[in-house]
């Protein structure tokens, strides 16, 4: 039975999420699909320039992405303080970027303001978009419907293009999101699509990796420049531990983040099952995480969890907040989450 979308995005518990959405045709969304023989690799280029226009204007910050060839990955985190924050005008703004104008709307963006008998009706749609803008529902039927439409229409037919609505995750603490945000970061090296971190087209571990070029966090000759040019999604930032207070952002120094996505990576890579190098990062060690734990995880991140990830007891009363009778992923969470 499929669980109401409301019972599955709360804000107010947690705003990390991660999405995964599918194709239903056996055309691929991207790459070369091995049924019609046809390259679909400029779809990628699709999707990560509507998440860049989307991130852009809806209140959500996008942590991770990772396009694949049938289905596509997001870490997506709600900013319910920008969105709370967003003045009318501001709003109204937003929203006519995505949607054609509302008469009402556009007659107050022309002339600063409307006729009485208008007021009312503009207050309203006011407060419906402006919650929209902060609805990751919303964010993924703009998303979803356009990459559908240009599908189809390249494809020429007509029909149902994604597998049905996407799936999502709700990330309850920190341990939770940066594990997911490493199982997508490493999702083409998982499945053999690349062996390193900066030739993983279109995720957004390529993209940091880049940002980062002509910093000291990474080196020059270890990157390699990608044949890929693609515009830069707005990624929320790693801002360190010690800035949690004075700065919004992933609460890890991206120095850390790298030695363990590039640690992890390598384990998943070697050959001999169980295999697990003798030095552990950093973060492993400050977060006081089982290495084989912290693998097992990130390899079978999908395996171990259905809708919430977390420690055991948050996700247990994510799940009674709204009714639930079981929550899966026991084993998972005290092994990752000892304390």
């Amino acid at each position: 039975m499929t669980v109401s979308r409301r019972k599955l995005i709360e804000p107010q518990i947690t705003p990390y999420y991660h999405i995964i959405n599918r194709c239903v045709r056996r055309a691929y969304l991207c790459g070369d699909d091995p049924y019609s023989g046809k390259n679909y690799q400029h779809r990628r280029g699709w999707i990560v320039n509507k998440i860049k226009q989307l991130s852009e204007v809806f209140c959500i910050d996008v942590c991770a992405y990772a396009v694949m060839n049938n289905h596509y990955h997001l870490v997506l985190k709600i900013d319910t303080q920008q969105q709370q924050a967003l003045s009318p005008q501001e709003i109204i703004s937003r929203w006519l970027q995505l949607f054609n104008g509302h008469p009402i709307a556009v007659d107050f963006v022309n002339n600063g303001d409307v006729g009485a008998d208008k007021k009312q009706a503009l207050s309203t749609l006011v407060a419906e978009w402006q919650s929209r803008l902060g609805s990751i529902s919303w964010f993924m039927r703009c998303l979803n419907e356009e990459i559908a439409r240009k599908a189809n229409k390249e494809d020429d037919c007509t029909g149902a293009f994604w597998e049905g609505r996407f799936k999502s995750q709700a990330l309850l603490d920190e341990q939770a999101l940066l594990s997911c945000m490493m199982y997508v970061d490493l999702n083409p090296i998982r499945v053999g699509l690349t062996t390193s971190l900066h030739d993983s087209d279109f995720t957004s571990i390529q993209q940091r990796i880049a940002e980062c070029h002509q910093t000291s966090i990474v080196k020059k000759s270890t990157l390699k420049s990608s044949s890929i040019k693609l515009p830069k999604i707005g990624l929320l930032p790693f801002v360190g531990a010690e800035h949690q207070a004075k700065q919004a952002g992933i609460q890890f120094d991206f120095a850390d983040y790298l030695e363990l996505i590039d640690w992890t990576g390598r384990s998943i890579r070697d050959d001999k099952k169980g295999f697990i190098p003798a030095t552990q990062p950093k973060l492993l060690q400050q977060m006081g995480v089982n290495a084989e734990a912290w693998l097992d995880n990130s390899n079978d991140f999908m395996e171990h969890y259905t809708n919430v990830s977390g420690k055991w007891s948050r996700m247990c009363s994510f799940q009674q907040h709204f009714g639930g009778r079981w929550c899966k992923g026991k084993v998972a969470s005290q092994r990752l989450h000892p304390h």
